[in-house]
């Protein structure tokens, strides 16, 4: 076997250069021209975010404000759109002390460097190389997503979800459950978006990785409680404005199913009740896909993918950049036979998300949260029918056209 094709070890989970010529290609070694145009391409979003956007860092400077706020004796949670855990205050303390112009340039970079290490994370889960061609044509193609391009430009700490929750699976997969904890606990302190995770430790029964993920962003909250004034505040303030929605700045961004069809018309307690069963029902997806038990990378993908959508049905807001945490370790299945990406409704989802086509009538920013949401419930119910379908094992079978005869011509699923 080509030693290109480094990973294809036969293991369940892993990619096989071998099971299609397609995945074989696409774990070979990319020539260097190929990752020079993606290598271009990343410079070219950062270019243009740092020079052209007029948000750059909008949602960074929440958090930033908050702990200048802590850093000038004030109450960081006095600013109702600071959302996040009190742990948050502290992690943004060395970024209060950069100036202005530092941040505007620092924000593209890391959110760029965040994306690109979620996705090559991603990749080591199923042993693909990170020299492969899957590697560079995913880089590429990040620079037409306009997720990808919009979680770059505001800065939200989604990006350490996006890196955090492939690595959580990975030390999963090696049996390293502990430090997948103390990694998904790290992640929470930052922003509590990851949540759902603690279910996935819940049907794993691992116990010890399910208190370190819980001890970590609630001893680093107390500790940051300690220090700061009023920190009260984020129980009579911060949550109430969560429990709400936010207001009418985030709403014409968000993406839920259930602000959808209040806009649409739907009373609301009938939209959110339809997005309550439908993330009820991806639990359930998700509780099915792990009691199936077969070992392996995909079982755990597929498990905490369809845990993060089916809160992203019922969360609000919900915003596009979100599906970023799952896309990656989704994408990186597709050398797997039955897995996510080899439906073609996988790519449909995400093809009105591509930079540059005009859709009428939602290019709008307060319009776009509609393709944003037929993207978020089209990859859901993919997902969920991956979780739930049979799964029969591809069988070649030889059938020879009658006694003696020389005919072996290879029949597919007979059985």
């Amino acid at each position: 076997m080509n030693a290109d094709k480094a990973g294809a070890t036969g293991e369940e989970g892993t990619a096989d250069a071998e099971g299609s010529p397609a995945a074989g290609w696409l774990l070979g070694r990319a020539p260097w021209p190929l990752w020079a145009a993606a290598s271009a391409l990343m410079v070219a979003v950062v270019f243009h975010v740092h020079r052209r956007s007029p948000t750059v860092g909008m949602d960074n400077d929440f958090v930033v404000k908050a702990a200048r706020a802590l850093l000038d004796g004030e109450a960081p949670y006095a600013d109702k759109r600071f959302l996040y855990l009190p742990s948050a205050v502290l992690a943004a303390v060395p970024e209060a002390l950069l100036p202005a112009g530092a941040l505007r340039l620092l924000v593209p970079v890391a959110g760029v460097g965040l994306v690109l290490l979620g996705w090559l994370v991603s990749l080591r889960i199923f042993r693909i190389p990170v020299r492969s061609r899957l590697a560079v044509l995913g880089v590429a193609a990040l620079a037409f997503f306009e997720p990808f391009r919009n979680v770059v430009n505001i800065g939200n700490w989604t990006l350490a979800s996006v890196v955090a929750l492939p690595l959580v699976l990975l030390l999963a997969l090696r049996s390293r459950w502990v430090a997948a904890g103390a990694v998904l606990g790290l992640a929470l302190a930052l922003k509590p978006l990851l949540a759902p995770l603690l279910l996935l430790l819940v049907l794993a029964r691992r116990w010890r990785a399910l208190a370190v993920a819980v001890a970590v962003p609630a001893g680093a909250s107390v500790l940051a409680a300690l220090v700061m004034p009023r920190p009260g505040m984020f129980f009579t303030r911060t949550l109430p404005f969560l429990l709400h929605g936010q207001d009418g700045f985030a709403r014409p961004f968000d993406a839920s199913p259930g602000m959808i069809l209040t806009r649409l018309g739907v009373p609301e307690t009938a939209a959110y009740g339809v997005a309550a069963v439908a993330a009820v029902a991806g639990t359930g997806c998700a509780w099915l896909r792990w009691r199936r038990g077969d070992e392996g990378a995909l079982r755990l993908v597929e498990t905490a993918a369809m845990l993060m959508l089916a809160a992203f049905l019922v969360s609000r807001p919900s915003f596009d950049h979100y599906l970023l945490v799952v896309l990656p370790p989704l994408a990186a299945s597709v050398v797997l036979p039955g897995s996510v990406p080899r439906a073609v409704w996988f790519w449909v989802a995400l093809v009105p998300q591509v930079g540059g086509l005009p859709w009428p009538h939602l290019e709008g920013l307060h319009r776009r949260a509609f393709k944003d949401t037929v993207m978020l419930c089209t990859v859901a119910v993919v997902l969920a029918w991956t979780c739930v379908r049979p799964r029969v094992p591809e069988v070649v079978a030889i059938m020879p056209a009658g006694p003696g005869s020389a005919d072996r011509t290879p029949v597919r699923d007979v059985f």
